[in-house]
């Protein structure tokens, strides 16, 4: 579950990033389109990838309660941080994407 956990926050920081403000404010730059795209698309890909690593642990109903938990353990997270350690959240989400291949080795 350690998997899908960071894969899980990378997605969501990456939608997160996908947005305006929230680009503006962690960034402090501004945001382009393309920018904008790749961040949505990186952050729907690495919200499916946690969905099919927690499925390839368990069967499907356990699987799914414990993405679902973790979901909302990374939500939580990320909400959490955002408005007081903005810098801390995007430090954790590339820390995560960075730790993610050691816990699919870990895993299997």
């Amino acid at each position: 579950m350690l998997l899908a956990l960071l894969l899980c926050y990378g997605g969501f920081t990456a939608l997160c990033l996908s947005m305006d403000r929230h680009h503006a404010d962690l960034l402090r730059r501004k945001l382009s389109s393309r920018s904008r795209q790749l961040f949505r698309v990186a952050g729907w890909l690495l919200l499916s990838v946690s969905l099919w690593s927690a499925l390839a642990v368990t069967d499907w109903a356990l699987g799914l309660v414990e993405w679902f938990a973790v979901l909302m353990l990374s939500a939580l997270l990320l909400v959490l941080l955002m408005p007081y350690r903005p810098r801390l959240a995007v430090a954790l989400a590339g820390i995560s994407l960075l730790a993610s291949p050691i816990a699919a080795f870990a895993q299997y």
